[in-house]
């Protein structure tokens, strides 16, 4: 049974922020209680059904104790009651995990990084796969997608590519993508048509804000430079490249795409902090590591969490067991919530049992 305290506080909350929403507020207050009250709507509405439900089964026991009840309403009570508990235990369901403890990160925007791993010109171009995978996810859900660099493989996709993915909520649905990812296929230069196996890695980082991680000017190594690469005669006269050691941590940053000076300075510092954020993150969670055995990913970069088989035409989330025979709409983006939904819930249950097991 679901705590009623925990509950009236729900609604005492609900019912505040519908009271200030109808007074006089500033534009930062509305946009915040608006905010909130959009996220305890749906939780709001689901502890009223739940207390319906709740009554209606209470009154259908003491119909069914009553000695005076006749047996044909008796037994109309008697058929009605599994469809009422069955409906109860699914809103309790439902309110357990709108109610677990929310990563602050979960409504940040996203870092995307890729990277080509082992399997030379393949790897590359399955990297350039995947960044098309989660652009066309994004671009699904409204989000804006933005290259900050860019390192092209010698055949096509990418031998690094780093992307911001602006969005409310990108980062609770893209932060399981993090780890390798391998693909099987033949590739298109493969006379005898032999599988080959390589691999990419994917990092996704949480927008990080000022407040999240205080970087102190004088721990930064600053160098500006040319931009290297196509860009005809201006790269060789603007010195609009920027490279950001922080020297603490030995993270090393380098922008050089866009003209200005002062926009690549701007981009260098939001990788760094997110950079930043990521390895206090991968440090904390490391510590923790016991603890969240059973859980989704351990966070670790190199564990291989999906395999991509073309031959076969499937996908398998090796974290989870899961195995989706629709590879080529995965790999579009337009399956790629399946997944990505299946983890969730998979994490969303451990974390009820770890409550479960704490109580």
């Amino acid at each position: 049974m679901l705590p009623n305290v925990k509950l009236d506080i729900l609604l005492a909350r609900h019912a505040t922020l519908e009271a200030e929403l109808l007074g006089q507020v500033n534009a930062e207050t509305y946009v915040r209680a608006t905010r909130e009250l959009s996220e305890l709507t749906p939780v709001v509405d689901a502890v009223k059904a739940y207390r319906s439900a709740q009554m209606e089964i209470k009154d259908i026991d003491a119909l069914i104790a009553d000695p005076s009840t006749d047996d044909e309403m008796r037994q109309l009570a008697e058929g009605e009651r599994p469809t009422l508990e069955q409906k109860r235990v699914a809103l309790e369901q439902q309110i357990r995990v709108a109610l677990l403890p929310k990563d602050a990160m979960d409504e940040r925007s996203v870092v995307l990084e890729i990277r080509a791993g082992t399997g030379g010109d393949e790897a590359s171009l399955f990297a350039g796969d995947l960044f098309r995978m989660y652009e066309r996810f994004a671009a699904l859900r409204g989000w804006k997608v933005e290259v900050i660099s860019a390192s092209e493989g010698t055949v096509g996709g990418f031998k690094e590519i780093i992307a911001a993915i602006e969005g409310r909520g990108a980062y609770a649905k893209l932060k399981f993508e993090s780890g390798v990812h391998r693909v099987q296929r033949v590739p298109d230069t493969e006379a005898s048509g032999r599988i080959h196996t390589s691999a990419a890695t994917v990092a996704v980082l949480p927008e990080a804000e000022d407040v999240d991680v205080e970087i102190n000017e004088s721990e930064l190594k600053i160098e500006t430079m040319r931009s290297q690469g196509a860009g005809g005669q201006h790269v060789n006269k603007t010195e609009s490249a920027i490279r950001i050691t922080h020297l603490p941590s030995g993270i090393v940053v380098s922008m050089q795409d866009d003209r200005s000076q002062h926009r690549n300075r701007a981009k260098a510092m939001a990788l760094l902090r997110a950079r930043l954020y990521d390895a206090e993150k991968q440090r904390r969670d490391q510590e923790r590591s016991a603890e969240r055995r059973g859980q989704v990913g351990s966070g670790d970069r190199s564990e291989r969490i999906r395999t991509y088989n073309f031959p076969q035409g499937r996908v398998t989330d090796h974290r989870i067991n899961l195995t989706l025979y629709k590879l080529p709409q995965v790999i579009s983006g337009e399956a790629l919530h399946e997944l990505i939904d299946a983890l969730t819930t998979e994490h969303q249950a451990a974390l009820l049992a770890a409550e479960g097991a704490a109580a």
